[in-house]
């Protein structure tokens, strides 16, 4: 039985204390395991990530070239119809605040899509930005209403 008394560390997860500068038959005695002298050797010598010795760096030396509009780039949250089956009633409206309080979207996004995986069984009046237009025909199908407020394709 375990109790208080009788609890130990589990084998090899306790180390002994790394004394240095104990005498020279210890094995860290003198340098400590530093080697002789140099930047390293120093107390808070230490050398930036990507330091090639005065050497000019890889990062300097290689061109600088194009541009890149990846950090300008909207995201957009992807809604299926067979989560819009799983969360809302007959007759519900859905809007971005409701599929936010349903947990569907979360963080920041520019546009929520929806998308025709699953299928749908009940009307339901669905407002987002872009709408696959598989997934318009069977919210019309199942009798509710898609408003898409922004044609672009752009995802």
């Amino acid at each position: 039985m375990l109790t208080l008394n009788n609890l130990k560390p589990t084998p090899g997860s306790k180390h002994r204390k790394k004394r240095l500068g104990n005498g020279e038959s210890s094995g860290l005695g003198k340098t400590c395991g530093k080697g002789n002298k140099g930047q390293k050797a120093r107390s808070g010598g230490s050398i930036r990530p990507g330091f090639e010795g005065g050497q000019m760096p890889l990062h300097r030396r290689l061109p600088k070239k194009g541009f890149s509009n990846a950090r300008f780039r909207g995201t957009v949250a992807i809604v299926n119809l067979s989560q819009l089956e799983a969360f809302f009633k007959a007759d519900d409206s859905v809007t971005e605040k409701e599929l936010r309080a349903a947990g569907l979207v979360k963080g920041t996004c520019t546009a929520v899509k929806l998308l025709a995986q699953g299928e749908l069984s009940k009307p339901l009046h669905i407002s987002v930005d872009l709408a696959s237009a598989a997934a318009e025909q069977k919210v019309s199908s199942a009798g509710g209403s898609l408003t898409v407020l922004s044609k672009s394709t752009e995802s």
